[in-house]
């Protein structure tokens, strides 16, 4: 438990911080499975559309250091692959 005004403070702000991390993990995870789906629809400009959206979205993560840069780059490799892998 905290003792001191800054400790609480502290565990205050980092609740609200681990709050808006797991929202923002969640978003990227909804973004993967939005391109995923598209991917299995066989529509190949609207997974591309998809993952250009992903794509943002996975670099802001990233960048936030919410998520490590070489998972962001390794989702966006391999979904960039299962796109290109579509039958045009």
């Amino acid at each position: 438990m905290a003792n001191t005004a800054q400790a609480r403070k502290r565990a205050r702000q980092a609740v609200k911080q681990n709050e808006h991390n797991s929202s923002l993990r969640s978003k990227l995870r909804t973004s993967i499975k939005a391109v995923r789906k598209a991917i299995e629809t066989g529509d190949k400009a609207a997974a591309a559309k998809v993952f250009a959206a992903t794509q943002a979205t996975i670099d802001k993560i990233a960048d936030k250091k919410i998520a490590h840069k070489n998972t962001a780059s390794r989702q966006k490799s391999r979904l960039s692959a299962a796109i290109k892998a579509m039958a045009a």
